[in-house]
């Protein structure tokens, strides 16, 4: 059993920044990919961002490309995703997951566990 706690959410304005951590515990030597996902109000749960066990390789979804870096450190088993240039559409609770596989990185259905969320709000 691997367990996530994220934390770090918050309120923030417009064009700032705030960066959500997750912090795993237990089996994670099982764990191969870290990912976030989001849920805003009234929309489904979709990808963010995924980074493998080196840290080696990332993936975003176009939505936060070139303003959402996610990270890790294996030292911890800490996962970070550091958001810049925010907006009020990614207003979402942020959801980390641990998946033991890598390609099927975007869908949720892959992850094998899954942290309680934590909510970011963008105000305008």
């Amino acid at each position: 059993q691997v367990q996530l706690v994220e934390s770090g959410g918050g309120l923030v304005q417009a064009g700032g920044s705030l960066r959500i951590s997750c912090a795993a515990s237990g089996r994670t030597n099982s764990i191969y990919a870290m990912g976030w996902f989001r849920q805003g109000p009234g929309k489904a749960r979709e990808f963010v961002a995924v980074v493998n066990w080196s840290g080696s390789s990332t993936r975003y979804a176009d939505s936060v490309k070139g303003r959402f870096t996610i990270s890790r450190d294996n030292a911890k088993d800490t996962a970070y995703l550091q958001m810049n240039s925010l907006k009020p559409e990614d207003t979402a609770v942020y959801y980390c997951a641990a998946s033991r596989f890598w390609n099927t990185y975007s869908n949720s259905q892959a992850y094998d566990y899954w942290g309680q969320g934590t909510q970011v709000t963008v105000s305008s």
